[in-house]
């Protein structure tokens, strides 16, 4: 563990380590949670109430707002942002580039991806926007440059390889948009 500004009442694991690069360590705001295993870079600023599994990884270059979930063994991979009350379940993969809204829930192992032609050419990284109130199921898998839209629903091994428009469901392989059912619809309750 480095000497990180963390706010009062920080609850660090000793094994955790908050790194420490050319004097700047990260910034956590009042009252983190921070189990053992995680990793978090130095340039990294993320606000109140933050929480992990263990053996989270937060990379570089990354904003976290109030009241964030990153779960066991999940990712954030650099160069993100993250609204608050978001939460990350065990094994969530974000890439870099990728913009997270408002109280946006990821299932397990939910994979966001920003390479169009992974290896095969050079191409720009684009990682995908999820806006407010989206809800991903577990093990579906977000493709590059994707727009999730305000309160949509992507199921459960869901394939997203286009937009979803707000208040829509992507379901399958590739995903198809539907109607949100009734019951789903609304903001995300915390």
């Amino acid at each position: 563990m480095s000497d990180a500004a963390l706010g009062p009442e920080a609850d660090v694991s000793a094994d955790a380590t908050l790194r420490e690069t050319d004097g700047h360590s990260p910034t956590i705001g009042r009252n983190p949670t921070i189990r053992s295993g995680t990793v978090v870079y130095a340039d990294v600023e993320i606000g109140d109430r933050f929480a992990t599994g263990h053996g989270a990884l937060v990379r570089e270059a990354t904003t976290i707002g109030d009241d964030v979930l990153v779960g066991t063994h999940a990712v954030v991979d650099g160069q993100c942002t993250i609204g608050d009350e978001v939460t990350l379940q065990t094994g969530v993969y974000l890439p870099q580039h990728t913009t997270v809204g408002n109280r946006v829930f990821f299932g397990p192992h939910a994979v966001l991806t920003n390479d169009p032609y992974p290896l095969r050419t050079a191409a720009d990284l684009a990682g995908p926007t999820v806006e407010d109130d989206v809800s991903v199921g577990a093990n579906a898998t977000i493709l590059p440059d994707v727009t999730l839209g305000e309160r949509a629903f992507v199921a459960a091994n869901a394939v997203v390889t286009e937009d979803v428009p707000p208040e829509t469901m992507a379901v399958g392989a590739p995903a198809v948009h539907e109607p949100l059912p009734d019951d789903l619809v609304g903001r995300n309750d915390k």
